[in-house]
């Protein structure tokens, strides 16, 4: 039951990120980098866009966990696949955190 509800809280905050992104464009001048950069200067922004990419870790986490767990029977390869797809996820986050807060 766990699962199912983050699976759906983290559905909710990427809506609500897809939703505020789309107001930012259709309210902006146009498409230009320089105000895709002013949009992504402010610090509420960075944290919102770090808080969705979480949220998709963590979905994608679940989502991947639960098709190891079902077609992966052998323990230690599942295993295995589960500590990959949790370093793969978490360098990730690292990255996008770099990207983030350096523009």
């Amino acid at each position: 039951m766990k699962e199912w509800l983050v699976q759906r809280v983290t559905a909710v905050v990427m809506v609500i990120y897809t939703v505020v992104l789309a107001v930012a464009f259709l309210l902006s001048n146009g498409a230009s980098y320089e105000g895709w950069a002013g949009l992504f200067a402010n610090q509420w922004m960075k944290i919102l866009t770090f808080v969705t990419i979480l949220s998709l870790l963590y979905h994608a986490w679940i989502g991947v966990r639960d098709i190891w767990m079902d077609y992966v029977k052998p323990m230690a390869v599942r295993l295995v696949l589960q500590v990959l797809t949790i370093l793969w996820l978490v360098g990730c986050a690292g990255y996008a955190a770099q990207i983030l807060w350096r523009v």
